[in-house]
């Protein structure tokens, strides 16, 4: 691994044509990373307008001397009225700065323990609070046992709700008799969704061996329908509870394949309405995907360094023209979040989170791709498809109109062979493309997505990561395995929901 050089990122923005060309470094037809964040469009830097210095004015004309006035020597009787007066305030300015640090002490006290602010969980009603780590960790850290009581996921494709047993070290789905819409919004926010998108409940045919469920005992009197739930070999409906928390998937795609980004062709309007452009200093960056009308997921590498600050940051959704964003309005970024365990060197965890100031409208043009579920497989050759205004070809510049192209999934024993990627292909990555190239993301494409249609929905298979050149012989593409971010996208989303 030591004599290879490291996975190099291809497929940033791409520069403008009038800015100096990348380096190129050996026989390899790559861009070298750096400190900084690379092949990004050159941005003027910002300076802040210089502070006026402020020069008190001197007369430069002779002034008329001013007679001195002799004062008369105070008596020995006033001169310990100052020395008192001195005393009073230091005492004074004593207490009022005992009484600020007490208040400073109170409010942090009070931040830190009661009102779950940075990365903390609230422990239901009980004001105390735990890290997202100490969130369904097999360890009871809620005074109630809340942490391990209320770990819920959707499980398949079919959004089996699952909660997770401490008592029984496992994960059961829940029993369709007596459940109602209330649970299912309760359990949806419990997974980090604003109860505004939820769309469903139903009851569905239990997965094949299930011979474990959870129930509902609707006598316990309880308004927590997690501390009504208990374990039963026995579902009277013989039915299980499925969630949809949003309606999430849906595309005006047309079912003939344009297969033909580097190699792709252009969309349409509501082709891929969960496609969104990243703009900084209104330039195209990188791509992203909408899962929720708050939340953007995008690649790490797009938002590291420099241009990990959120401000400076706009989302363009619903547009399918460079040169119609321009003359319109990006929703503003309100947080970003990096993945931890982010590795510039090997790409490794590379995904990261946008959380917006102000929510997107759905339509028919902006709406939501489906997280792949816990028990989803997305197997080698699965057709998939990548969007994003990247160059057409290696060097070129970035597209104005949205493209689209099919990609193959590639089995990562495959992509890891000699004659691809050698061994850094890692567990979190996957790779899509042909064995001959042709087809490929590019310069511009990061971050965006790649997708499949599986059951009647489009679900995120991963996010545009890196890869050596542009569609080249034996070099897919490498992208963010999303099968493996999604139970730490769902933590965050609850952790940061208002």
């Amino acid at each position: 691994m030591n004599s290879r050089p490291p996975p190099y990122y291809e497929n940033y923005a791409y520069q403008p044509e009038n800015f100096g060309p990348p380096r190129h470094f050996g026989g390899y037809n790559v861009y070298l990373p750096s400190s900084s964040p690379h092949y990004l469009p050159s941005v003027p830097p910002h300076y802040p307008p210089s502070v006026p210095h402020y020069v008190p004015r001197v007369s430069t004309h002779q002034s008329t001397p001013v007679p001195t006035i002799v004062q008369p020597t105070p008596s020995s009787s006033k001169t310990c009225m100052p020395k008192t007066r001195k005393a009073l305030i230091l005492i004074l300015s004593i207490v009022i700065i005992l009484v600020g640090a007490a208040i400073a002490g109170v409010l942090i006290w009070y931040f830190e323990t009661d009102s779950c602010s940075g990365s903390k969980i609230h422990c239901g009603t009980t004001g105390i609070c735990v890290t997202p780590a100490q969130w369904c960790n097999g360890m009871i850290d809620c005074p109630n046992g809340e942490d391990e009581n209320r770990c819920v996921r959707l499980y398949g494709p079919d959004f089996i709700l699952e909660v997770y047993s401490s008592e029984n070290k496992g994960w059961y789905s829940i029993c369709h008799d007596d459940w109602n819409d209330g649970y299912g919004k309760t359990a949806c926010t419990d997974m980090g969704y604003n109860k505004n998108t939820y769309l469903n409940s139903k009851g569905i045919a239990p997965i094949s061996g299930n011979v474990s469920f959870m129930r509902l005992n609707t006598s316990a009197g309880s308004t927590d329908f997690y501390k009504t739930l208990y374990k039963s070999l026995w579902c009277p409906s013989g039915s299980v509870v499925s969630v949809r928390c949003i309606d999430c998937g849906l595309s005006n795609k047309r079912a003939s394949a344009r297969n033909r980004i580097v190699g792709g062709n252009a969309a349409f309007p509501g082709d891929w309405p969960w496609q969104v452009s990243l703009h900084t200093h209104g330039v195209h960056l990188c791509g992203g995907s909408i899962i929720t009308p708050e939340w953007i997921v995008t690649a790490a590498h797009c938002v590291e360094g420099v241009y990990s600050d959120s401000h400076q940051w706009s989302v363009y959704a619903g547009i399918l023209s460079q040169l119609a964003m321009s003359s319109s309005r990006g929703y503003r970024v309100a947080k970003i979040i990096s993945h931890p365990n982010y590795d510039p060197s090997t790409k490794n965890n590379d995904v990261a989170l946008m959380k917006l100031q102000s929510s997107l409208f759905f339509d028919e043009l902006i709406r939501p791709v489906c997280l792949p579920n816990p028990g989803m497989m997305f197997q080698p050759e699965q057709k998939c498809w990548i969007t994003g205004w990247g160059a057409k070809h290696q060097g070129g510049n970035t597209s104005v109109e949205l493209n689209a192209a099919s990609v193959p999934l590639i089995d990562s024993s495959t992509c890891n062979g000699i004659f691809f990627y050698n061994g850094l292909i890692l567990p979190t990555m996957i790779c899509a493309g042909y064995l001959e190239g042709k087809v490929d993301s590019c310069q511009g494409d990061s971050g965006g997505p790649l997708v499949t249609l599986k059951d009647s929905l489009w679900w995120l298979v991963g996010d545009t990561s890196w890869g050596s050149g542009c569609a080249g012989p034996f070099k897919p593409g490498v992208y963010g395995n999303m099968t493996r971010f999604t139970d730490w996208i769902y933590r965050n989303m609850q952790v940061t929901q208002s």
